[in-house]
């Protein structure tokens, strides 16, 4: 928050421009650190606002989606990854595709539409891969894994998360990689 707060005050006093609504990388901080609700507000802020063309707006469904999904308001959740998703298909910037169809996996998965939330979920696994993002290619891989495993597919759901892991030899502090370790751990 910090560091946003120095480059709001740089940008101000040069007569600068963010590229982002500074609310985007605000709510993405306050979800980062658990508060939720106020990571909402702050992204329905920077939505309303009209900084920056059409194809950087997905940017700030997803994080909306994904603190909507971690306070449990999944309908509000899957509606914002899937409008996240018909302005991509709009523009025809694909960037956040993979992290949107893992948040609309989870919206799904959250309204106990199993199957749509795991097609969700192998849908983004697919394009993950195919733009070779790796860290796109592990959350949606734990979050297959982390149903697989509550179906009791344990062994698959271990051999799908584990490889994709192993490639990554640092970072292993990061939230993303001690989720999936942690989940490996249970499944072993």
């Amino acid at each position: 928050m910090q560091r946003l707060e120095a480059a709001e005050t740089l940008v101000a006093e040069q007569r600068l421009a963010f590229l982002y609504d500074p609310q985007f990388f605000r709510g993405a901080a306050l979800s980062a650190q658990g508060a939720f609700e106020e990571a909402a507000a702050c992204l329905r802020e920077g939505l309303t606002g009209s900084l920056g063309p059409r194809f950087f707006r997905p940017y700030g469904l997803a994080r909306l989606a994904e603190a909507l999904a971690r306070q449990g308001k999944h309908r509000a959740a899957l509606a914002a990854a899937r409008d996240a998703l018909k302005l991509h298909k709009k523009t025809r910037y694909g960037y956040w595709d993979a992290e949107l169809h893992r948040l609309e996996g989870i919206a799904l998965l959250g309204l106990n539409r199993l199957d749509q939330g795991q097609n969700a979920l192998e849908e983004a696994l697919r394009i993950a891969r195919g733009q070779l993002a790796k860290a796109y290619e592990l959350r949606a891989a734990t979050g297959i894994a982390r149903l697989w495993g509550e179906q009791g597919r344990r062994a698959e759901a271990h051999d799908l998360l584990a490889p994709i892991y192993g490639w990554y030899t640092e970072g292993l502090d990061t939230a993303d990689l001690k989720e999936a370790k942690s989940l490996i751990d249970e499944l072993a």
